[in-house]
């Protein structure tokens, strides 16, 4: 079978689903673009700071794409490439896309704060406390996978580690010139894309080579200072002027799958049980956001809705978002199902990366590019977004871990509300996880992420609920997430115990927990005793 009717077909699947199920759930829950935005209301320079669509579109998919898109569909593929492009599209047409459009609206909604502050508003304090802890736990994971994720890759690639400290300094320059001194988007765009690829070009003349521990704490200086600096100087425009590489990058992949038209070698359907694991549930939970990703609602509640400029922008941000999302994913898949020629054994040889970099290598190949630059460029492309997921995940575990300690009308708070002190908290803690090892963390990650989309779904769904909208197309999804990764969590707890990793079994295992008492609190007001209070 040709590759690129896969493309071809996902592409037209969301485009038709943006404009029709995007519109028709912005005309269901009342998006209105005459209210003011919390960017508005509560302009602060540091996370509170309005920002044009296009700009805070970059910074958005950049936060949430990260590797994800590309690692699970990739580990997913041993199923077979039909129920993994199935689960892609569904997932991010009728999953993903309203759980990302919905948390960015509720976040909105409630003064640019996070989902655990949504439940504390509709579901009371004690669920806002079981969520903030459950979201904290799952951003140390995320935070300790990423770590360890970009320290390897600036080891093996020292390349990518001097271009990406290269961005870092380009964005400041970036932001500052923009939100300081006046420069038009458009010319600081211009000027700041050609410079972007140059900061590529120096970083194959100057490699920087690292062990990984050393880039681990690199890192993790790095992530403290990202975390608390205002968002115009680092965040922002760092994350939008990456969205180019990917947009560059996808468009290539595209370019070269049309020219280059290769055959899906990988079989359509390989079983239910594959290597030990069961197609149900774990399909659901590997391939995570290239479908569905409870780090999302974290992102859009955490820092996009905080800079959204005007409600309208949100159907674009948030239900866009992960449609493209979605077109990186099948990519993603297409290279699997290329580059491995049918062998499932060379899925898991050389890392999902490795996979994903040769494939759109190969293809970019057909239109000039030669094999060896185009790889490096989509492995330098990738680990800048799983640099700008890190610390992204840092800057809402910082959020989360401030409100779970703010007490209500007192004046004087803890000094855990402290932007330093929770900051510290979290990166030491992450930065100690992320020595164990990314194959170690990555399946509870896995597991607890998609978990907690499911807990974000219930989030919207009650608040939905209680405002009078209609919240239906909420309930499938919300059911489907919380029984697929419940049982992942299972099947997760046991093999560890099994294996005598006892720290990951004591980690999913309060996930588990938290998830149960939080389900139990959205069920009574959705369909049980509280649903009519």
């Amino acid at each position: 079978m040709n590759a690129l009717w896969l493309i071809v077909f996902s592409i037209i699947a969301f485009l038709v689903a943006y404009a029709t199920y995007g519109a028709w759930l912005a005309k269901q829950w009342g998006i209105d673009s005459s209210r003011k935005t919390p960017a508005h209301e509560m302009t602060d320079g540091i996370d509170y700071v309005p920002s044009k669509p296009a700009v805070l579109l970059g910074h958005h998919f950049a936060s949430i794409a990260g590797a994800g898109p590309i690692n699970g569909p990739i580990q997913a593929a041993i199923f077979g490439w039909v129920p993994v492009l199935l689960w892609i599209v569904i997932g991010s047409i009728f999953f993903g896309g309203v759980h990302d459009f919905g948390s960015l609206f509720a976040s909105i909604r409630h003064r640019g704060k996070s989902i655990g502050e949504i439940i504390n508003v509709n579901m009371g304090r004690k669920g806002k406390l079981l969520f903030d802890l459950f979201a904290w736990l799952t951003l140390l994971l995320v935070v300790a996978a990423f770590t360890n994720i970009v320290a390897n890759t600036f080891h093996a690639v020292p390349a990518a580690a001097t271009s990406s400290l290269l961005f870092i300094v380009l964005a400041v320059g970036f932001g500052f010139m923009v939100y300081r001194r006046g420069l038009s988007l458009n010319v600081g765009t211009i000027v700041g894309v050609i410079l972007l690829f140059l900061c590529i070009w120096a970083g194959y003349i100057f490699p920087l080579t690292l062990s990984v521990n050393t880039w681990i704490i690199i890192l993790m200086v790095y992530i403290f200072i990202a975390s608390t600096a205002p968002v115009w100087i680092l965040l922002q425009p760092r994350d939008y002027l990456n969205s180019f590489l990917l947009y560059a990058m996808i468009a290539g992949a595209v370019l070269g799958l049309v020219i280059y038209r290769p055959s899906v070698q990988l079989a359509p359907f390989t079983g239910f049980v594959v290597n030990k694991q069961f197609l149900f549930p774990m399909l659901f939970v590997i391939v995570a956001c290239g479908a569905i990703s409870g780090f999302h609602s974290l992102v859009g509640s955490g820092t996009t809705s905080k800079q959204i400029d005007n409600e309208k922008d949100a159907k674009v941000i948030g239900y866009g978002g992960m449609l493209i999302e979605g077109v990186l994913a099948t990519i993603a898949l297409i290279t699997a199902a290329y580059v491995t020629q049918g062998d499932l054994a060379e899925l898991l040889k050389g890392g999902p990366v490795n996979v994903f970099s040769s494939g759109v290598g190969t293809f970019m190949s057909k239109f000039g590019i030669e094999f060896a630059v185009g790889k490096s460029f989509v492995a330098l492309a990738v680990s800048a977004f799983a640099l700008t997921s890190l610390d992204t995940a840092t800057r809402l575990s910082r959020f989360i871990f401030q409100e779970f300690f703010e007490k209500e009308n007192v004046e004087k708070q803890s000094i855990m509300t402290n932007m330093y002190v929770s900051t510290g908290v979290t990166v030491l803690i992450g930065g100690y996880l992320a020595t164990g090892g990314y194959s170690v963390i990555w399946p509870v990650f896995g597991s607890s992420n998609q978990l907690l989309a499911g807990l974000a779904l219930l989030a919207v769904a009650v608040w939905l609920k209680k405002s009078g909208k209609n919240y239906k197309m909420i309930v499938i999804p919300m059911i489907f997430m919380l029984t697929a990764t419940l049982s992942a969590l299972v099947l997760l707890i046991r093999s560890n115990f099994l294996n005598a990793n006892y720290i990951l079994v004591v980690f999913p295992a309060m996930l588990f927990v938290l998830a149960i008492f939080l389900a139990k609190e959205g069920y009574d007001i959705l369909f049980g005793s509280k649903s009519k209070v």
